[in-house]
């Protein structure tokens, strides 16, 4: 059997503002396996940019176990924690959170200049020009993000979070931002990742892409409220 990529049990996360106590999650069971495609649904404020926080390492449950590759999360140091998201988590947001100032080569090799293994310019070239392939941006490698359209945007976003090769990409609303074409064409992409083997989780309020997912998990309240699956 193998192990999942992510797994939580009983997890819950509860906020305290002034007097009041916000049950965001409440006893979440949930397995990731590698290569999967999940969607994450349901209407505003159930939980769901929480629970992949929390799945992403940026923020940790009040109660219950979260395991990252059978990894106890719990029994790390927020350093081992760390080490674990930068190296083995890519995140698409809402956001690019590009930086205009740099190119769009440059935005993308980010992480593998910051990486804490040896990775020479060749090495960054190649992995760079691979993920520009793979979201069809190869001829925007010098351009600078304010040139770029926002799902041209989101594309070199994608890219960015791919170029570590992580174990999962983590996205949060990636179409939020964008107009209804770029967006249908951004989940095409998402799609084309998972058949190639990339492993996905996306949080989506737009129903008609959770329907993309080949499982399908719907959140109320902070709790599951059902799940489904494609048949094979």
């Amino acid at each position: 059997m193998t192990i999942p990529i992510i797994k939580v049990q009983q997890l819950s996360k509860v906020f305290a503002t002034n007097d009041m106590l916000t049950h965001a999650l409440q006893g979440i069971d949930l397995e990731i396996q590698q290569g999967e495609y999940i969607s994450i649904s349901g209407p505003s404020g159930c939980g769901k940019s929480t629970l992949l926080s929390i799945m992403g390492l940026l923020d940790f449950p009040t109660k219950g176990k979260l395991y990252f590759e059978g990894v106890d999360i719990s029994q790390l140091s927020l350093d081992q924690a760390t080490a674990i998201r930068n190296k083995k988590i890519g995140f698409i947001f809402q956001q690019f959170n590009l930086i205009d100032d740099l190119s769009v080569y440059e935005n993308i090799a980010l992480p593998l200049r910051y990486a804490t293994h040896l990775v020479n310019d060749k090495q960054i070239k190649e992995k760079v020009d691979y993920c520009l392939d793979v979201v069809g941006m190869s001829s925007k490698a010098k351009r600078r993000p304010t040139q770029l359209s926002g799902g041209q945007q989101q594309c070199i976003a994608i890219a960015r979070a791919l170029v570590a090769e992580p174990s999962i990409l983590l996205v949060d609303e990636p179409t939020g931002n964008l107009d209804s074409k770029s967006s249908d064409q951004i989940m095409k992409t998402l799609e084309a990742l998972n058949n190639q083997g990339t492993t996905l989780c996306v949080v989506t309020h737009d129903i008609d892409y959770a329907e993309m997912a080949k499982r399908k998990i719907y959140l109320l309240d902070g709790q599951v409220l059902g799940q489904t699956s494609l048949d094979y």
